[in-house]
């Protein structure tokens, strides 16, 4: 073999190697801070059934508490105009809202698309959903019906679900 060869060859892997460790040392910065976004996992509820009647009320409607945040929505006209998480000691806290096409929340336990009968998913539909991380870095998602929705998907980005 040519001796150019073999340096290069040797160039390209240890090149290859270095910028591997950058990116691993990069990712290690972040494991350490322990909390943060997106280090947990994604929890799917039904916003649909938590809110039940109180769609029918305008106003401020408190979901559910989960630990120091309170999940409330705002209900206009029969609709949900948007979703707020107030934390104890932070304030609010950002709210990301997303639309898909898959249900990813019944009304008893989640069922993603992929193990579900082609039959069974609900492809006509679209879902908004109102997510918010966190203390511990999970994702908790709160889907609607899109006819739910007061502005439907202005603002909404499309989820991709990470399994």
């Amino acid at each position: 073999m040519n001796p150019n060869r073999r340096l290069f060859t040797a160039g390209v892997a240890v090149l290859g190697m270095s910028a591997f460790a950058g990116h691993a040392a990069a990712a290690g910065k972040d494991d350490e801070k322990g909390k943060g976004k997106g280090k947990g996992k994604a929890n799917h509820k039904n916003g649909k059934q938590l809110l039940g009647d109180k769609i029918k009320a305008n106003g401020k409607h408190v979901l559910e508490t989960n630990g120091p945040q309170t999940v409330s929505v705002e209900v206009k006209d029969g609709k949900i105009a948007g979703m707020h998480v107030k934390h104890s000691k932070k304030g609010e806290l950002p709210v990301t809202k997303y639309k898909t096409k898959t249900k990813m929340a019944s009304a008893d336990v989640l069922q993603y698309a992929s193990m579900q009968h082609v039959q069974l998913q609900d492809m006509g539909i679209v879902y908004i959903g109102y997510a918010y991380y966190d203390d511990y870095g999970n994702e908790e998602i709160y889907w609607y019906p899109y006819e739910m929705i007061y502005d439907g998907d202005t603002g909404a980005v499309e989820y991709i679900p990470v399994y």
